[in-house]
C-alpha cells in the first residue's frame, strides 16, 4: 500500500529527493485547483502531491502499486453512484 513520505526508515533519502525532482502536473487538470503533481524517484518510486501545497503532504506508490491505482481508475473501481463522494 502507498506510504507517506513521513513512513518507513528510508523515506529521507526519499523526501530530499522529492524536494529536488522535476514535478508534472496531470494532463487533465483543470483551472478549479483540484490538481496533482507527479515525480519519478530514482529507486523506481512515485511521488504525488497537491500542487497547490508543494510543501505538503506527499504520497509514494511503487511501481506495481502506481499500476494497480492506474488500472482500477480505467476500471472504474473507484467511481460512485451518480458521481457522489463514496461513504
Amino acid at each position: 500500500m502507498a506510504q507517506s513520505l513521513e513512513d518507513g526508515a528510508d523515506k529521507s533519502i526519499q523526501i530530499n529527493e522529492a524536494i529536488t525532482s522535476t514535478w508534472r502536473k496531470s494532463t487533465r487538470s483543470i483551472a478549479n485547483g483540484q490538481c496533482v503533481e507527479a515525480a519519478r524517484l530514482t529507486d523506481g518510486h512515485l511521488a504525488l502531491r497537491d500542487s497547490i501545497d508543494k510543501s505538503g503532504p506527499m504520497i509514494v506508490f511503487t511501481r506495481m502499486e502506481w499500476r494497480a491505482f492506474l488500472n482500477g481508475i480505467k476500471s472504474g473501481g473507484f467511481d460512485t453512484p451518480q458521481g457522489r463522494p463514496p461513504r
